[in-house]
């Protein structure tokens, strides 16, 4: 994603709803589910697990999920277009739910209704948009709210960790894990990856040995795997 005019709109309806009268095909946001299944599977190990995704677009992320055998997936996204269209071409997959729906006011989920919460590049669309910071921040309260207790939310994103994790630490009481996966992943490509994708990444308390172990701008999207822990809130008090 590059910032630009269009990213202004990243958080409004009206944009998401002409992008995807538009778009025909599935399009997936930095990486596709096979990419991503082994962390799915390290920190998602039950298939009964309820799972939300949050601003699904026209993605196929679900579906891979679906596949691989998980049982209960929740799609919402601001696009009444995109979820219209996804809610027909998975009719006959019981196990894909689609709801329109805004992440920053998630009324209809109950407190601790989910096991985990997956977001490729939903947080990241808030921050280009006006009053981000605000947009943002109301977003990780209500994933916060609707976790259960010990459980995730998986953050795919551009922004590294002296971007993100103040934001994440402000918003809720989590327990802040972060992997990295290259952005570009070819698979006749020699060699080893920049990073283990299962091995959490050392992380110090402002994100910088980050910096230091993978260089000064390493080309990977970065996963924070946050669990919501209740003891630290009421700790915290």
């Amino acid at each position: 994603m590059t910032m630009g005019t269009t990213t202004q709109a990243y958080g409004e309806p009206w944009y998401w709803d002409n992008r995807y009268a538009h778009e025909s095909g599935p399009f997936d946001w930095y990486q596709k589910y096979p990419s991503l299944a082994p962390l799915i599977k390290l920190y998602v190990p039950s298939h009964h697990q309820r799972i939300l995704i949050v601003g699904c677009g026209n993605s196929a992320f679900s579906e891979g999920m679906v596949d691989d055998g998980y049982e209960d997936v929740v799609n919402v996204d601001i696009s009444s277009v995109v979820i219209e269209a996804m809610m027909k071409k998975y009719s006959n997959r019981p196990q894909l739910k689609y709801i329109k729906m805004d992440v920053r006011q998630m009324d209809e989920f109950q407190t601790g209704s989910f096991d985990s919460v997956v977001d490729k590049g939903t947080l990241d669309s808030l921050l280009c948009g006006s009053n981000s910071r605000q947009n943002a921040t109301q977003m990780l309260k209500e994933v916060w709210r609707v976790l259960k207790d010990k459980g995730v939310y998986i953050l795919v994103t551009y922004g590294a960790p002296i971007y993100r994790l103040g934001m994440l630490r402000d918003s809720c009481s989590w327990n802040i894990k972060l992997h990295v996966i290259e952005k570009l992943v070819v698979e006749e490509k020699s060699g080893h990856p920049i990073w283990e994708l299962t091995n959490p990444v050392p992380l110090e308390n402002d994100g910088r040995s980050v910096e230091e172990l993978l260089g000064k701008i390493p080309d990977v999207h970065y996963i924070y795997v946050c669990t919501k822990d209740e003891s630290l809130k009421t700790s915290s008090k």
